[in-house]
């Protein structure tokens, strides 16, 4: 691999130029007109201007991507996260041009992507999953039934989501058929088909995730992740490895979602997301995502292992190179999203430009930006700006960092979510962890702090 082409933005494609040029590979970067002057844009070796603002127009065009890595002589595509990341036709197009496609295999991406037909790959690989539907619901099923043998509350979900969208809560029978009817139309409108699936819902449950790679023949897991402060589904600190679990619940979600890579034989880097009961101790498969996740860092910190690194060397043809003894964790780690957005006003995002900028350091502390002071931050994209992640040799300590690097950063210009961030690793609920993945809604009081 001697080009590649990231075809992507903000801060994934800072994080994956930086690895690419460690390994001495010429990058390209596909921007918008928005994005010309961005922080990747100044870091890249040869920039492509691929369309208007609008990332329909520009970063999900897939012509104008493939055009770019083409007439640019890329021998390979990072796609990074989101955008087109898991989209199994442009992975074809990419690979009948001749050109390394850095992700898993587009059939690997059709069957995790269709979140029915995973589920189901799932329970034959003998991962535990919640009770639900087998399959997308049918015309002519009686939902009615089917709703009521799963039990309620109970979750109608999109075959076609994923990122915590095309999720519909239903807590009794008498909202059910409104419901689906909803999910479906969203659905459609969201992912181009309104195939839903029912599942179970846990009240207060805890998302944990497993990282893995796989090279076709040799599977690892690289420990794991918990995700559950969220809003409204969306991640908004995560740490590694995931607090508080048995012993044998961890080993269980590690060996499952290894057996799941190993059925699907899968290539790269992909991530095993699951729900976590903590009064039952049960654990259920919510999706596989068959990209790099944001909160790959805090893996990398606990791990030493540059993923990226790994997505590059295995796409070039190289076999992972180390058996899961060989993989050794140490310490603990957070990550914080940054987002500019205003936590007090319904997380409003805040465009405009970056007047000031000043980042966090010191020992066990890493900045992933995809800003620098004076870049605008446009309404055309999503709100994140960066991650700040901590490790330290203990969860303790790497708490008690957090909360010194939060109350460094300096963002001026737009309004961010670093003062919420700063209140939630606060919270005992948090330290004691407590917390779940609709703690942020059951406390509105939080909402109110300064963004």
């Amino acid at each position: 691999m001697k080009k590649l082409l990231v075809a992507n933005r903000g801060e994934i494609a800072v994080r994956i130029i930086r690895t690419a040029h460690e390994m001495g590979i010429v990058v390209v970067a596909v921007v918008s007109e928005a994005d010309k002057t961005s922080y990747a844009a100044e870091l890249a070796d040869e920039v492509i201007v691929i369309g208007p603002a609008p990332a329909s127009l520009s970063y999900l065009n897939q012509d104008a991507v493939l055009k770019a890595a083409i007439e640019s002589g890329a021998d390979a595509v990072h796609p990074g996260y989101g955008f087109l990341s898991e989209n199994a036709a442009f992975a074809r197009k990419v690979i009948a041009a001749g050109i390394t496609w850095v992700g898993p295999s587009p059939e690997s991406i059709e069957l995790m992507g269709d979140k029915s037909r995973a589920r189901q790959a799932a329970i034959d690989a003998g991962v535990p999953t919640l009770r639900g539907t087998e399959g997308a619901l049918r015309d002519g099923d009686d939902i009615v039934s089917i709703a009521a043998g799963i039990g309620y509350p109970l979750v109608v979900k999109a075959s076609a989501g994923g990122g915590g969208r095309g999720i519909r809560l239903v807590a009794s029978p008498a909202d059910l058929v409104s419901t689906v009817g909803i999910a479906q139309a969203e659905a459609l409108a969201a992912f181009n088909s309104s195939d839903v699936y029912f599942e179970l819902f846990v009240t207060r449950a805890r998302h944990v995730e497993v990282q893995i790679f796989g090279d076709g023949e040799n599977y690892v897991h690289l420990g794991d992740r918990d995700c559950s402060m969220q809003r409204r589904q969306q991640k908004v600190l995560e740490e590694a490895p995931a607090p508080g679990l048995p012993d044998h619940v961890r080993q269980l979600m590690r060996d499952s979602s290894v057996d799941l890579a190993r059925q699907a034989s899968y290539v790269g880097a992909g991530t095993v997301e699951f729900l976590y009961d903590p009064e039952t101790e049960e654990v259920a498969f919510i999706e596989m995502n068959t990209r790099l996740q944001v909160e790959h860092p805090i893996t990398e910190a606990i791990t030493g292992i540059d993923l990226v690194r790994e997505q590059l060397r295995i796409a070039s043809g190289e076999k992972l190179g180390y058996s899961q003894e060989d993989v050794a964790f140490t310490g603990h780690a957070l990550e914080f999203r940054i987002n500019a957005e205003d936590p007090s006003n319904n997380f409003m995002p805040s465009p405009g430009v970056i007047s000031s900028l000043h980042l966090p350091g010191g020992p066990g502390v890493r900045v992933d930006f995809g800003f620098i002071a004076g870049n605008a931050v446009a309404p055309f994209y999503d709100s994140l700006l960066g991650k700040i992640i901590v490790w330290a040799p203990t969860r303790d300590l790497a708490i008690s960092r957090a909360e010194r690097v939060l109350g460094e950063a300096r963002i001026e210009g737009v309004k961010t979510t670093a003062g919420l961030l700063r209140t939630l690793v606060a919270l005992d609920d948090f330290r004691q962890v407590t917390h779940h993945t609709a703690y942020i809604e059951s406390v509105p009081d939080l909402l109110g702090v300064p963004a």
